[in-house]
């Protein structure tokens, strides 16, 4: 029964954390664009566009001495 001295009190200390971090988020506007997470995450990366460092670069060549 000594344990539950403990218990209960963290308990609610937990809850009221996990009470105060969803009233945050809700204040920080967390859940302001729901349709743009949702399109977003459909989106492919070959919609993007595409990386200029790999077009500058000259494919290497080797040459076989045919001897």
């Amino acid at each position: 029964m000594n344990v539950l001295v403990v218990l209960i009190p963290v308990s609610v200390l937990l809850g009221f954390v996990g009470l105060v971090a969803c009233i945050w988020t809700l204040r920080a506007d967390q859940y302001e664009d729901l349709e743009g997470d949702a399109v977003r995450i459909l989106l492919t990366d070959d919609d993007a566009p595409p990386d200029d460092s790999r077009d500058t670069e000259e494919p290497e060549t080797t040459s076989k001495n045919e001897g």
